[in-house]
Order: structure tokens, then sequence, then C-alpha cells
């Protein structure tokens, strides 16, 4: 029964890092739009914007990525193998923190009031958390090598799409 309440704990988990890894690549986007404002709105955006990216950084996405990392752990340690697709999972889990890590540098260089990347840039890595979801919900839930080819195609082609609906976003916003 441990188990269970280990497993459901770490979806949990996994839940409310994704929502920090999800909004967090937001508030880079607002904060390096903010520059573009006038004074005072761009000082009075940009503080805001920096006040909001440590709460959701230090108060949800950290945290949220270390229990997931513990309850991962127990998690697998519970299940008392480690088959084929699980070792897939755990390539694409450790790319996952890789982003994270990531994000953080974004994150540091932000509350510098350093800028070194444009809104658009920002959004297309806003993506690849998308892209690492899909990975790992599919492959947990088929556990199969196989279909995951199969997804990973699937998912390069949803790539595309967003690229494309990053684009067109991109165009409409110049008009």
């Amino acid at each position: 029964m441990t188990f269970f309440y280990l497993k459901a704990l770490h979806i949990i988990f996994v839940v409310t890092w994704f929502a920090g890894l999800f909004y967090i690549p937001r508030l880079f986007i607002y904060f390096t739009e903010a520059a573009d404002q006038p004074e005072p709105a761009r000082q009075i955006l940009q503080s805001q914007f920096a006040i909001m990216q440590r709460r959701l950084w230090y108060g949800i996405t950290w945290p949220s990525a270390l229990i997931t990392l513990a309850l991962g752990l127990s998690t697998w340690y519970n299940y008392g193998a480690t088959p084929p697709w699980l070792v897939v999972k755990l390539a694409f889990v450790g790319s996952l923190y890789a982003y994270h890590l990531a994000c953080h540098v974004l994150f540091r260089q932000q509350q510098r009031g350093e800028l070194r990347y444009t809104s658009t840039q920002l959004r297309i890595w806003n993506e690849v958390a998308t892209l690492l979801l899909f990975s790992i919900v599919f492959l947990v839930v088929l556990k199969d090598v196989l279909s995951l080819a199969w997804g990973m195609l699937g998912l390069v082609l949803f790539m595309g799409l967003l690229l494309a609906g990053i684009w067109v976003y991109k165009r409409l916003r110049e008009r």
C-alpha cells in the first residue's frame, strides 16, 4: 500500500513542479517585454515580475522539483525493478532537471536585470517543458520503447506545429 501512496504523492508534486516550469518562462517573457515600456512603467512592471518570479521559483517550483525527486526515487525503490521503459523515462527526467537548471540560470539573469533573450526566443524555450511532459507521460502510460518511437515522431510533428504557432503569433503581434 505504501507504494501507491508514494506514487500518488509523486504525481501530485510532478503536477506542481510542471505548473512552475510552465509559468516561469511566461514571467521571463513578460519581464523581457516590460523592457520596451517607457519609464516609470518599465520599472514598476519589471519589479513586480521579479517578485512573482522569486515567489514562484523558490516557493513552488524548487520545492516541488526536490520533493518529486525524493518521491520518484522512493517509488522506484519500492517498484523493485528497472524495466527498459523506465531507463528511457529516467533519461527524459534527467533532461527535465537540466531544463529546470537552465531556467534557474535565466531566473538569476533576470533577477539581476540582464535580458539575454528576446521574447520570441523565450516563447520557444517555454515549449521545451511541454515536449518533455508529452514524452514522459506517453512513455509511462505505454511502457513500450517501440511505441515511444512512434510517439517521438508525433512529438516532432507537434513541435513543428508549436513553432508554426509561435511564428504566426509573432506575425500577428507585429501588425
